[in-house]
């Protein structure tokens, strides 16, 4: 996911010298703790307005996250894919713990080089660029980029010829939540065709790239990839070109990336030499888990005569929706859990405009949840419930 430009309060990993009482503090208190700081402060100098969302982020789920890849995949290099969340405090973090970068547009590479990255840490991963881009990619000292046609190739001659290339070869898991294969990725009928024109073009190849897509949970799509970029490096070979790098892409899922990663290694040291450099461009891998939003409930509808007696949820209007942070709910259909802020370690334990009350355990109360546009299609949940009702309030939301 991308996320709009919205404010974010940043938790740093703890250190030795942080109070006592946050040191004893889940990962998870921690952030609640911090959105109700947010809140309870902002409520405090009249900066409720109700018409802002924020999220929080947790940077030592980044640092776990980071601890969990060098365990799984210690000789694969990550190259976080900026387009998934470009957060300035993120890209610093992953810029301190050594990562790559991978970048598509000029902004994504601007706004890593701005954290004080190296041009040589970035991975100018989009096989279609226009003409500005190699441009400002060459001027920037960005030379390592990926292509999959031959209008590419003639293009990249012209603007970026100092280019070292990595071809983009076909892969595809169609179980992934983002199928990639259809937009990018040469075929291997074509491969030969395309390193050719690279040797005639006097450009030079460094590797071969793939993406088997974003959310994909399939090893063999995995597998397959590896197997095939493992023939086009044997053409490449064949006709005096020496690649030396494999891009094993991004896609990769929380619950499935132990098995997954699994796969991966078997299939690398089946098929490439132990000189071969690997790297890898993983994105939400990285973000999902670590950033939390926070949003406020604005308005409710209360279901009255025949929809109330049919059961159908009253319906609570926050403010953030589709259109803003929840695009994914129609993109990818992500299912949100919302969670109300507030709890025993917060300042207090009901903020904001709460005008319900906490009703004995077992009491229910079911909503629907739905943005602040005026379209139909703005629902963010289908369904929940909590053990209060509700009026105004912020509420975590998480997927």
């Amino acid at each position: 996911m991308e996320f709009l430009p919205t404010q974010t309060e940043t938790i740093t990993p703890r250190q030795n010298g942080s109070p006592r009482e946050y040191r004893q503090l889940s990962p998870e208190q921690l952030v609640d703790l911090a959105i109700d700081t947010r809140i309870a402060h902002a409520e405090k100098h009249g900066a409720i307005s109700g018409d802002e969302s924020f999220f929080v982020v947790d940077l030592g789920e980044v640092s776990r996250q980071h601890q969990r890849w060098k365990r799984n995949l210690p000789d694969v290099q990550p190259y976080y894919a900026v387009k998934c969340n470009s957060d300035p405090p993120l890209l610093k973090y992953l810029a301190g713990l050594n990562t790559g970068f991978d970048c598509a547009s000029i902004e994504e590479m601007r706004s890593v080089l701005d954290r004080g990255v190296h041009s040589n840490r970035i991975l100018f991963a989009n096989p279609c660029k226009s003409q500005s881009s190699l441009v400002f990619a060459q001027k920037a000292g960005i030379l390592r980029t990926t292509f999959d046609n031959i209008d590419e190739l003639d293009s990249i001659k012209a603007h970026m010829p100092e280019a070292q290339l990595l071809l983009r070869i076909y892969a595809n898991d169609d179980s992934a939540l983002v199928p990639l294969g259809e937009k990018y990725g040469a075929h291997l009928d074509t491969v030969r065709i395309l390193l050719s024109r690279v040797k005639e073009l006097g450009l030079h190849l460094v590797g071969v790239s793939f993406h088997v897509g974003t959310g994909s949970s399939n090893p063999s799509s995995f597998c397959q990839a590896i197997k095939d970029a493992r023939y086009a490096f044997l053409q490449a070979q064949q006709l005096g070109l020496r690649p030396t790098v494999l891009d094993i892409g991004g896609g990769f899922e929380d619950n499935s990336f132990e098995r997954i990663t699994s796969s991966i290694r078997n299939a690398i040291g089946s098929g490439f030499s132990s000189g071969i450099t690997i790297i890898a461009e993983p994105g939400r891998f990285y973000a999902r888990g670590a950033y939390t939003l926070a949003c406020r409930v604005i308005s409710k509808r209360r279901q009255m005569t025949s929809a109330a007696a049919a059961g159908i949820p009253d319906m609570l209007y926050q403010n953030d929706g589709i259109y803003g942070n929840f695009m994914n709910v129609i993109m990818e259909k992500e299912v949100m859990v919302p969670r109300l802020a507030g709890g025993r370690h917060s300042p207090r334990p009901f903020l904001g405009d709460f005008e319900g009350h906490r009703e004995e355990e077992g009491d229910v109360y079911k909503y629907s949840i739905w943005g602040p546009t005026c379209d139909s299609i703005d629902r963010v949940v289908r369904e929940t419930s909590f053990y209060c009702e509700l009026y105004s309030y912020f509420a975590k939301a998480s997927n």
